[in-house]
């Protein structure tokens, strides 16, 4: 049944262009939800393990099911804390946990560039939403340019990868990004997540890695999910209207299987001149029997946000006084978000070998409504825009591993099948005020009455890959993957009734050669081929947010680029971990954010070079000092950039200077964490004529435990108030309706100083 609803969180629009689908799954995952404060009635005929107050003290997630690297060896269990046990004078053992962000990997990693995250990097990092807790991955910035409840804007390698093209973002082995999405390629919303059930992160970079297929070149990101999370209820508030309400826990089985089960409620104004209003719901229900040698987990997953959103505004709309520095040229920009997900994982091993397979459904809505030229092509209702998606995601990987010994040779195989089918139906019409109207301005293509453009599309993907890992000598060991990618699919175009079907095989390989350990220190060397897809209404003519995709240039469904790394991993001295890498990337064509249109564009060919190096330092088990720094150089090397209609070198919005530097402390009742953040400038047209300076910012959070069931936190963002932009683009615009055509910069305001409360009480 679809009803249109008009409730008081959750508000629709009179004209209920966004409709709700009441449906059983959604509910059955509300009441899950709260099933820690009622767990041990709910579960008494199954015999759970011990009452939750004899219960051992939950301190932080853990997860018993890790990704294994790429050299086959499985990571450690992403545990909030290190936990050693060392001996006392008198004998008596002792726990001692350690504040760490990263794990160790030297000797298992396949490359200079990957790691992998721990649950209390998640904890201490102090964050102003949810996605910045991948900024942990050294290089890597997520900010945003619209509203709370849109995707963020992801940049890493000297790459602006907009809403995560080129970063491949995987949530439980669920693949993340969108493709074809109604706003860009790769699309990538992480509001769904729930910060508490986090276990820890994986992460990769470069195309190095044959597990990793489509969106992977930049890198890579698989978070995990904890099997155990303590019983916990939590409420905080901020000082930009921002309340947030979270219930939590997990319920203990005699058959050592365990059920995790968390809700929250969240709003946020933001200091904007029209508030964001953004008022979201999510649950999550886990239950997961055995261990990651022989069992299996099943996770479902449950979201729905609504939003206002002052998007990037023209830099000459500020100056000439039409908005205030929180203003907005058009409040009613914004959007509504839904997805709900069913995960699956089975593990079985033996002594030498272990096979794990996942099996995932996804369906999500979208709409969003975008208003970035203002009167440019519609002089008298304005140029919003509306896009719509709606999309099913079936898939899937099976993954067979296996250690092996030949004399004293150690090697390690994998052999994997990764495999989705999206079924999706987008479209974009012409609006004033979210109100739909009949004619389309900015089309390039013919249009129908109230529709501007309307497809829908079907397309599957698989990906076969072989990689091994060979110890020849203690200080000698090779990485070799290979890997196939298939995709194709049907576009069927609602508005001239035309039916493309495309496809495409792309053969990658990748390696790696790595020296050492020698004194605790290894160097790397890798390379490999990799790809990220296009939408496919460009491949297939559909829709053309530019002239030159029209014809004049060829867009595959698959576009391939190559890379080379070389880096070092060391620990010069105890407690000191540090990484450096030099790398380059060859793309066969860029993508790049079309403000005009709102979308992912194809462009030309693009080269990128850099150097990253990455350091963490535990003087104290629980003191943590850690840093990253990236340069990059991105260029356009096409030798036809007329016609793509770009008249210089620069890579539009690529990032030449990311550096970060962290604090995390966590002894006796006292934790915390400090974070400043440097965004490095970037051009906004491609002969740098207009660069950007980018911006910097503090943030931190200090907690105290007042006893082992209640603690008390506070966070401060953006600490001395940088005046800065989050985003910045450029592209023409007119102002009101009677101004003349302007082309210029645009900007979204980095949030002003801010803090919050939290309060936190186990139960």
């Amino acid at each position: 049944m679809t009803v249109c609803l008009h409730l008081p969180f959750f508000f629709v629009h009179t004209n209920c262009t966004v409709r709700y689908k009441l449906s059983f799954f959604p509910t059955v995952i509300f009441f899950a939800g709260l099933t820690p404060f009622f767990g041990h009635a709910l579960a008494a005929g199954l015999s759970p393990s011990v009452e939750p107050k004899k219960r051992a003290e939950q301190v932080a997630p853990a997860t018993k099911k890790d990704r294994p690297n790429p050299t086959g060896a499985p990571h450690r269990p992403s545990t909030a804390q290190d936990v050693r046990k060392v001996t006392s004078t008198d004998g008596a053992s002792e726990t001692i946990q350690v504040t760490a962000s990263r794990h160790d990997l030297l000797g298992r990693a396949g490359t200079a560039s990957e790691g992998s995250l721990t649950a209390r990097e998640i904890q201490l990092r102090p964050v102003y939403r949810v996605g910045q807790i991948l900024e942990a991955v050294p290089g890597l910035v997520v900010t945003s340019h619209s509203g709370e409840g849109k995707a963020n804007q992801f940049l890493l390698r000297g790459f602006n990868l907009d809403h995560g093209t080129d970063l491949a973002t995987f949530v439980d082995d669920m693949p993340v990004n969108g493709v074809s999405n109604a706003h860009g390629q790769g699309y990538t919303d992480l509001n769904f997540l729930i910060p508490e059930v986090l276990a820890g992160v994986d992460y990769t970079k470069g195309p190095f890695h044959a597990d990793i297929g489509d969106f992977g070149v930049a890198g890579s990101d698989h978070m995990k999910l904890a099997d155990d999370i303590p019983r916990q209820i939590s409420l905080s508030a901020g000082t930009l209207g921002d309340y947030r309400a979270y219930i939590g826990g997990t319920t203990h089985f005699s058959n050592t299987g365990r059920w995790v089960n968390a809700f929250t409620l969240s709003h946020s104004d933001g200091p904007w001149r029209y508030p964001d209003n953004a008022r979201s719901m999510r649950a999550l229900s886990r239950y997961t029997y055995g261990s990651t040698k022989n069992g299996f987990d099943l996770t479902a997953m449950f979201y729905r946000g609504q939003w206002r959103a002052t998007n990037d505004q023209p830099l000459d709309a500020y100056r000439e006084g039409l908005i205030g520095r929180y203003g907005s040229l058009d409040p009613t920009d914004g959007g509504f978000s839904e997805r709900y997900s069913l995960s699956a994982h089975y593990h079985l091993a033996r002594d030498n070998w272990k096979w794990v397979t996942s099996a995932f459904a996804v369906h999500d809505r979208l709409t969003l409504w975008n208003n970035f030229t203002h009167y440019l092509d519609d002089p008298v209702n304005g140029d919003q825009q509306q896009q719509d998606e709606t999309r099913t995601t079936v898939g899937g990987s099976s993954v067979y591993s296996r250690q092996d010994h030949v004399g004293l040779i150690q090697t390690e195989t994998r052999v994997g099948v990764q495999g989705r089918y999206d079924f999706l139906y987008v479209d974009r019409r012409h609006t004033h005020q979210r109100i739909t109207l009949p004619n389309c301005p900015s089309s390039l293509e013919a249009t129908v009455p109230y529709l501007c453009n309307a497809d829908t599309i079907n397309l599957g993907a698989v990906g076969l890959f072989v990689q091994n890992t060979t110890h020849w000598l203690p200080w000698l060991r090779t990485v070799v993957g290979l890997r196939e990618d298939y995709q194709g699919g049907t576009d069927n175009n609602l508005v001239d009734n035309s039916l493309t079907r495309k496809h495409q095989w792309l053969f990658q390989p990748k390696g790696s050669l790595v020296f050492g350990p020698w004194k605790k220190t290894e160097f790397y060397l890798s390379g490999g081929r990799g790809f990220h897809s296009n939408d496919f209404r460009s491949v297939s003519g559909s829709y053309a947010s530019d002239e030159f995709t029209k014809g004049s240039v060829h867009v595959p469904l698959m576009t391939s680029a190559v890379s080379g790394e070389v880096g070092v991993r060391t620990t010069p001295f105890s407690h000191l971990h540090v990484q450096a890498a030099a790398f380059m990337i060859d793309f066969d064509s860029e993508l790049s954010y079309d403000g005009d249109a709102g979308v992912t564009s194809p462009g030309p060919a693009s080269r990128r070079q850099g150097v990253e190096f990455s350091a963490q330092y535990n003087p104290f088990t629980w003191l943590e000092f850690n840093t990253d720094l990236s340069f990059a150089k991105a260029r356009y090397r096409a030798k036809n950039l007329s016609s793509y209609g770009i008249d210089g070198t620069y890579v539009t919005n690529a990032p030449s200077f990311v550096w970060s530097f962290g604090v995390m402390v966590d002894r006796g009742p006292w934790y915390g964490g400090l974070q400043v953040r440097w965004l490095g400038g970037y051009p906004l047209v491609e002969d740098n004529s207009l660069p950007s300076k980018g911006y910097q910012e503090v943030n931190m959070t200090l907690g105290y435990r007042f006893n082992k069931t209640i603690k008390l936190e506070a966070s401060v963002f953006n600490v001395f108030n940088t005046r800065a932009y989050a985003a910045q683009y450029a592209y023409d615009y007119r102002l009101t309706p009677t101004a003349a055509i302007q082309s210029g910069a645009t900007g979204h305001p980095l949030e002003p100083i801010s803090a919050r409360l939290a309060v936190t009480a186990d139960f």
